[in-house]
């Protein structure tokens, strides 16, 4: 069965005892956005994807659990293990190229 991202953070979050204005606070977003995320309505942006997932204490793995296929995710895992091993300059040039790659490949976002 497929659950999601959104309501996956959504389960979380209440499992954990946690409003969804303080997950917002923490996370420096507003809590009508996070409603969105938790519905699926909308994707969190990276920065947000990874203070959720650090705020939660949950892998982003666990939350993309039904978007990724077993292919991507070791992709995954090996990006997530280059970043945690990033200084901050490199996180902000990769940053900034994968923006620029994701706007190019998509000018309507």
């Amino acid at each position: 069965m497929m659950i999601g991202m959104g309501p996956r953070i959504k389960a979380t979050r209440k499992a954990q005892g946690i409003t969804g204005e303080r997950l917002a606070a923490l996370c420096y977003i507003n809590a009508t956005y996070l409603r969105q995320i938790e519905a699926g309505r909308k994707v969190p942006s990276l920065p947000v994807f990874i203070c959720l997932c650090n705020t939660l204490h949950v892998s982003p793995t666990y939350l993309l659990n039904d978007s990724i296929t077993q292919n991507e995710l070791s992709n995954f895992s090996e990006l997530a293990a280059l970043w945690k091993s990033a200084t901050p300059q490199q996180i902000e040039l990769v940053t900034a190229m994968l923006r620029s790659v994701l706007l190019y490949c998509n000018p309507s976002a």
